[in-house]
């Protein structure tokens, strides 16, 4: 993820690269952390880097099945925000790169983007007087829960050993030093990232 979403072709390059550029966000939240800490809950709330990786990868499937008026993927809200104990970081991370293939692949699918969505009913967080939102709004959407969930990974790792975006993104992406930005290393004594 360099800093910047490159240069788009039309509305659909668009959205799915900004999607993507959120999706590295939490990827790079993830870079070096052991399976203990993608399960530590260090902040007031119960957030942890793994779950919220997880979460990501099943919201995604929720919606594109939501696009294409398919079955959704039937999962415990709770244990969707949780990195199991039989559950690896490194799984949840190829899980999500998978969620975001199948997402490309569906948006791949749709001709228009307008093409109405309907709003699922009886959901208390939908709105009750909106029949339909379009494939464009879903992408939007997307991106801005991806985006919130990115900040909740961004600060939940600064709780758990001090990284942040930039000196992670720098890693993850084998940046030179410079000055205005050294890559993140794990602390003295630590396992080097897999």
């Amino acid at each position: 993820m360099p800093g910047n979403v490159p240069p788009v072709a039309d509305e659909r390059e668009g959205l799915l690269a900004f999607l993507d550029q959120q999706r590295q966000g939490v990827r790079n939240a993830a870079y070096g952390l052991t399976d203990e800490q993608a399960r530590l809950a260090p902040t007031a709330g119960t957030l942890t880097v793994g779950g919220l990786v997880k979460h990501l990868a099943q919201m995604e499937r929720n919606w594109a099945a939501i696009m294409v008026q398919a079955p959704g993927q039937q999962a415990d809200y709770e244990d969707g925000f949780r990195l199991r104990e039989d559950e690896t970081l490194a799984d949840v991370l190829a899980d999500y790169a998978k969620a975001a293939e199948e997402t490309a692949a569906t948006v791949a699918g749709i001709t228009d983007m307008s093409r109405p969505v309907p709003v699922p009913k009886g959901v208390p967080w939908f709105p009750d007087d909106v029949d339909a939102w379009s494939v464009r709004w879903v992408l939007l959407h997307l991106i801005e829960e991806t985006a919130r969930h990115a900040g909740h990974a961004d600060i939940v790792r600064e709780a758990v050993d001090g990284a942040t975006c930039w000196p992670l993104m720098a890693a993850a992406e084998g940046w030179p030093a410079t000055p205005w930005v050294q890559p993140w290393q794990p602390a003295t004594g630590a396992e080097p990232p897999a």
